[in-house]
């Protein structure tokens, strides 16, 4: 079921996680254009749609004028100058958001030939709880784990047991 480029590690869990807090009858809106993830919510039986890569930044209107009941965010917020804006925007009652943690040995990813595709923000754990909170959200789930790769060297050892992802379901206060 998991295609050889996806991360199965991540989309397992991702998949488990939403299992346990979404219905398959929930409307779901995904900040992002289609992609993978989106794309096996979908064979999965979830209700899902996309928004049209519009700049999240400065344009509310997908999440403003949708009637989704849950809005999702697989690893999207570090991409943006502002996440709390778009976190306030938000008319549906529930959250999924995922975002890659901060690992104190290594620096925030960042892609020299496209800057849309930079980490403006790799959170703590705590940070995103923060975040979420003052932007009017209340976590009921939460779940970390790690990223290790097939490589050798002390960072790669890191990745054994340094959490890399972080996801959370939160309700509107």
């Amino acid at each position: 079921m998991y295609e050889e480029n996806y991360p199965r590690k991540r989309y397992k869990l991702t998949l488990d996680f939403i299992n346990k807090n979404i219905s398959k009858d929930d409307v779901i809106l995904d900040l992002g254009v289609d992609n993978p993830l989106s794309k096996l919510l979908k064979l999965k039986g979830y209700n899902i749609s996309n928004t049209n890569g519009e700049d999240l930044d400065t344009d509310f209107t997908s999440v403003e004028k949708n009637n989704a009941d849950v809005i999702c965010a697989f690893q999207i917020l570090e991409h943006l100058v502002s996440p709390y804006n778009i976190l306030t925007k938000i008319k549906a009652k529930k959250l999924i958001a995922s975002i890659p943690l901060r690992l104190w040995f290594a620096k925030a990813y960042r892609n020299n030939k496209d800057p849309r595709d930079c980490h403006y923000h790799e959170f703590e754990d705590w940070q995103f709880d923060w975040l979420l909170e003052k932007a009017g959200w209340e976590i009921k789930a939460r779940k970390k784990w790690t990223n290790p790769t097939n490589k050798i060297g002390f960072r790669p050892i890191l990745r054994l047991f340094t959490p890399r992802y972080y996801i959370v379901y939160a309700e509107k206060k």
